[in-house]
């Protein structure tokens, strides 16, 4: 499968809202009840105008496309954590159910954080998110918390890289 990747631009705040919650319903619809997602639809407008205000004042995401539209979006930045173990965070990485296993999330990781010593929080049950973080180093630490209330308080865990280490090969960029 051939992607593009390039970085966002305030214009694609509305696709990149929209791919995300498809995302969340795909990979969390199992472990949230459909009034989160119900939720999530009625504050769309709001949360894509959050993201256009917001979207520069910290790293830009990067977003990823193949001939059907955009499929992933990702972006890192500064830390949030206060004890984080490395400056770098993956803030947030989601593809589409459709290209899952197609190199498409790696393109995204690969270009957000490359080799650099990085941690990132996910989901305590999402064993697929955890098996592709550690195939690009990263590994838990101990740490665990609650998400919010509106989040059901699933648990989330964190992973770490602690140093630079060399990214698996990526799949090809087209064109």
């Amino acid at each position: 499968m051939d992607f593009s990747l390039r970085p966002a631009t305030a214009a694609d705040a509305e696709a990149i809202m929209v791919m995300h919650l498809q995302s969340h319903e795909e990979t969390y619809g199992r472990q949230l009840p459909e009034s989160f997602f119900a939720m999530r639809r009625r504050t769309l407008p709001a949360r894509v105008e959050r993201l256009r205000n917001t979207m520069f004042r910290e790293h830009i995401p990067m977003l990823a496309y193949d001939g059907g539209g955009l499929v992933g979006v990702a972006g890192a930045g500064p830390a949030r954590d206060a004890d984080a173990p490395v400056p770098l965070e993956l803030h947030w990485i989601y593809t589409l159910a459709r290209v899952h296993g197609s190199g498409a999330g790696q393109l995204l990781l690969d270009a957000v954080v490359g080799e650099k010593a990085a941690c990132l929080w996910v989901l305590e049950d999402n064993p697929r998110a955890q098996a592709f973080y550690a195939r690009n180093g990263f590994a838990l630490d101990g740490e665990r918390k609650l998400m919010p209330p509106e989040w059901s308080s699933l648990p989330e865990v964190r992973m770490v890289r602690p140093e630079a280490c060399a990214a698996p090969a990526s799949a090809t960029l087209a064109g």
